[in-house]
């Protein structure tokens, strides 16, 4: 849960969401990733208005970058403008970096971003999967046992009541 000061910031908590990354791509493994921002990139991020439905990672010059995500201009500052779709390089350890490089060659599995948070110290981080795509069974699977669990814990909260 985010948590929003008086000026409506997020202090610490989830900026951006990727909803329908863990439902379109069964996640093996995650790691959680620095990214390079400007100041008025963060600023704009603790605003809450990024999106990363369409963003992906993917590899450039044997780094990690984030891409196609979106970070709305900050409104308040005259020194505000930069692209809100550009590349954006992810900070991960050399060996993190080859073992999901590794695997996304190697196996074909994706890297996908999963949300934007800040951290209890106010720096923004990059929650990073490594998954394979799910097919259109595995997929009604999931809805199916999502409505179960649903069912199952409304039935047994109303267990107790009598009507």
């Amino acid at each position: 849960m985010a948590a929003k000061s008086k000026s409506g910031l997020i202090a610490h908590g989830i900026a951006a969401q990727n909803r329908k990354g863990r439902f379109n791509y069964s996640i093996d493994e995650t790691v959680e990733a620095g990214i390079v921002l400007k100041g008025p990139e963060v600023k704009s991020l603790r605003l809450g208005r990024a999106m990363i439905t369409e963003a992906f990672a993917g590899e450039r010059d044997g780094e990690l970058w984030l891409f196609n995500a979106y970070i709305p201009e900050y409104q308040s500052g005259v020194l505000s403008r930069f692209d809100t779709r550009a590349p954006r390089k992810l900070l991960l350890h050399k060996k993190q970096v080859a073992h999901f490089l590794g695997a996304v060659t190697r196996d074909g599995a994706s890297l996908v971003p999963l949300d934007i948070h800040f951290n209890q110290r106010g720096v923004a981080k990059l929650t990073l999967g490594l998954g394979r795509g799910r097919k259109k069974e595995d997929k009604r699977h999931a809805i199916a046992e999502r409505d179960w669990q649903r069912d199952k814990a409304r039935l047994m909260r109303n267990k107790g009541r009598d009507d």
